[in-house]
């Protein structure tokens, strides 16, 4: 049976903000990677892993965003992203439908241009705009670098990611598969509970702030009799005046962020949940590589 299973593993790349995390958890059919229209929501190496029964995995490895770093979290981030490219089977490139191909891409080109892993070409967003652009997308694209495809799709909408887990198959070698058939992640429980605090700040929060927070999970238990977890988390941000602004006026932000959370953890976990959020400052803790292995942000040398 092995000889006919393939197995590999396909990284999504991209410039912040192209819809990777939300064309992963579509291809996954449940939420791993939190989305959010701010840049920088994705900061680890997400594995999460596609089992088809009698076709065999794809574990995908999603990526934080390649940008120019301004910070030692930045840096972090881009070496993640740009260390999984002689790593895996297939690279997946998503682009947004435009036929000007900006600075951002153009770095990413360049370091594609290193590697001899075959590269699809991924057009995200085809809702957004007309047909002729799309085609004007990947002509302009065409002329930059040898695609082993091209896949024009939306995530948002799940137009075409048939097509793509087709495609995507055809370049895995064989063999058995990495994981048994239920695990749909290697991220620890406590880790997406962390990811769900930070995605729910990222989306109450004010544009000045999100970057500079981080949440950690001091306790994470369930109760004996009853059933209920307790949770207790911290959310970190770099000034007081931002811790101010995460409380809220008579707390009513950090109450919002709670709820929004509890209600998606619940979902998580199917278990009532007991949340309980507190806010700290560490200054300037995106630029400490202490703090950043505190928050869990971990090198390469995993």
């Amino acid at each position: 049976m092995n000889q006919e299973m393939k197995s590999g593993f396909v990284t999504l790349i991209g410039r912040p903000n192209v819809g990777k995390s939300t064309l992963m958890n579509h291809l996954i059919g449940q939420k791993i990677a939190i989305t959010s229209k701010k840049p920088q929501t994705t900061r680890n190496r997400i594995q999460t892993v596609y089992t088809e029964e009698g076709r065999g995995q794809i574990v995908f490895l999603d990526t934080p965003g390649i940008h120019k770093a301004k910070n030692k979290l930045g840096e972090y981030m881009v070496n993640a992203a740009e260390g999984t490219l002689r790593d895996v089977d297939v690279i997946l490139w998503l682009v947004e439908p435009s036929n000007f191909i900006g600075a951002g891409e153009r770095h990413i080109l360049e370091k594609l241009r290193k590697v001899n892993t075959p590269v699809m070409l991924i057009i995200n967003k085809t809702d957004t705009v007309k047909r002729e652009e799309v085609l004007q997308a990947i002509d302009t694209y065409r002329r930059e670098y040898e695609f082993a495809e091209v896949v024009p799709l939306s995530a948002l909408r799940g137009e075409n990611t048939e097509i793509l887990v087709d495609l995507i198959f055809k370049y895995l070698p064989y063999g058995p598969m990495f994981y048994d058939e239920d695990t749909v992640t290697d991220q620890p429980e406590r880790q997406i509970v962390a990811e769900i605090i930070r995605e729910k700040s990222l989306h109450a929060l004010e544009e000045e702030i999100p970057h500079g927070i981080a949440v950690t999970i001091e306790q994470m238990k369930e109760r004996k009799k009853g059933g209920i977890i307790d949770i207790e988390a911290t959310i970190i941000c770099e000034r007081d005046s931002h811790k101010g602004i995460v409380i809220g006026k008579n707390g009513s932000m950090l109450k919002k962020i709670g709820s929004n959370a509890r209600f998606e953890i619940e979902r998580l976990l199917e278990h009532q949940v007991n949340l309980k959020l507190w806010v700290k400052v560490k200054k300037d803790w995106r630029d400490s590589d202490f703090l950043l292995k505190n928050f869990g942000y971990r090198g390469e040398e995993e």
